[in-house]
């Protein structure tokens, strides 16, 4: 009983630890904000977004690995100390912030699973209780990778983990949990807000910069093509492809599509900007949070038709027109239809890079220790049958030494009375 609790606790710990890490790992920034949202309600705001974001890459990446290795049961006193550290830290964290209430949800899953903070609070408490179950007994785990292989899914986990949160930073998270993914109709969900339903909608919002018309309505309800040029703060956004930006408004002029920059920037900023890229466009205000919330890229680009998703860019994968196609509608571009069902596919991608090498990892390794022990068990048996024909063999010659003397014996005898 006592090894099926441990191994029961060890296996909820692990699956939640993997969870909790990976989808951080798929919206490093998203993580940062929630960072940067507990520190400032500590009073400790103010620090440099690089330590922020290094800090939520490092936490993914360790709660990923310390989830793998607990399932793995790689080494085991080490892991499951580490486990009950952190549950023993963020236990009091939470119950402060179920008491305080200063933000409104932990950000324990991202925007994967969305949980209150007195059910992050009993979650932890739950989870506490596991962790100290698996750091009495971590002897009562059992291995699915011998120790001399162990190496290996260490590094490669770490590897992973790393390179999801880079390409996620470098392109758009690999998993877009939040609401406004691709194919999300933003005009239906919007106008729900103006019927009073509690919606992440209800601050989305499109003011012209200029005279502060609000334009929400009618770029929603706009039945063509609409680009929106994202960008929280000017003064931050990456400038590297400016030529690319103006090309792309270039083109939305000439087929009559809307083109439009949403940003939370001051005039003096925007006016900065557009003195910097000789940009054309209109310029609008939004609410900084909602365009965080929108796309995890500074600039980013979304393209809308009949006020739904069509397609989001990061500014460092942004879309590329053919010199030859500058004619062609967005109707006739590969860019300018929905796509696929990506989601599947890159489920599949996971299972293909990650979940299958480690699978045929554990085969391969159980399989070898299994023959291992069938090796030893025939050469223990053998070891027990020579033993035992030595023993045979000596017992043998003992007794042919006991006859050879008593015939001597016996001859003797038969000498002495003739």
């Amino acid at each position: 009983m006592k090894k099926l609790c441990v191994n029961l606790c060890r296996l909820l710990l692990a699956v939640t630890f993997i969870l909790s890490g990976f989808v951080k790992a798929v919206d490093p920034l998203g993580t940062q904000y929630k960072i940067n949202d507990y520190l400032e309600a500590m009073g400790l705001g103010g620090l440099p977004d690089w330590s922020m974001l290094a800090a939520s890459v490092l936490l993914s990446a360790v709660e990923f690995c310390l989830g793998i290795f607990l399932l793995f049961a790689i080494r085991r006193r080490l892991t499951s100390r580490l486990i009950l550290l952190m549950m023993a830290v963020m236990t009091p964290l939470t119950l402060w912030l179920a008491i305080a209430n200063p933000i409104h949800d932990c950000g324990c899953f991202g925007d994967a699973v969305v949980l209150t903070n007195w059910q992050t609070f009993w979650k932890n408490i739950v989870l506490l209780g596991c962790a100290v179950v698996v750091a009495m007994w971590p002897k009562e785990m059992f291995r699915f990778v011998s120790e001399s292989n162990q190496w290996i899914v260490i590094n490669y986990s770490a590897l992973f983990i790393l390179a999801i949160s880079a390409w996620s930073l470098y392109y758009l998270p690999t998993f877009d949990f939040r609401p406004y993914h691709v194919g999300t109709n933003l005009r239906e969900q919007w106008q729900r807000t103006m019927d009073g339903e509690d919606l992440p909608y209800a601050d989305f919002f499109i003011e012209q910069h200029s005279d502060g018309e609000d334009i929400t309505e009618a770029v929603l309800a706009d039945t063509s093509y609409v680009f929106l040029l994202i960008s929280p703060h000017l003064e931050q956004a990456d400038d590297s492809r400016l030529d690319l930006i103006n090309e792309l408004y270039e083109y939305a002029r000439d087929h009559d599509y809307g083109f439009y920059c949403l940003t939370a920037s001051t005039q003096q900023n925007i006016e900065r900007w557009h003195d910097i890229t000789g940009a054309e466009y209109p310029f609008c205000q939004t609410d900084e949070i909602t365009l965080k919330t929108v796309i995890r890229s500074n600039p980013g680009l979304l393209l809308l038709k009949d006020g739904t998703i069509i397609r989001k860019w990061s500014h460092n994968d942004l879309p590329v027109i053919d010199e030859t196609a500058t004619s062609k509608p967005l109707q006739q571009q590969p860019f300018g239809q929905l796509p696929g069902n990506s989601v599947a596919r890159k489920i599949t991608l996971i299972l293909l890079w990650f979940v299958l090498p480690l699978a045929l990892l554990t085969l391969a390794d159980r399989t070898w220790m299994w023959t291992k022990w069938l090796r030893r068990k025939s050469r223990k048996s053998q070891n027990a049958q020579n033993a035992q024909d030595a023993q045979d063999a000596h017992q043998a010659q003992d007794a042919h030494q006991a006859q050879d003397a008593h015939q001597a014996q016996d001859a003797h005898q038969a000498h002495q009375a003739h």
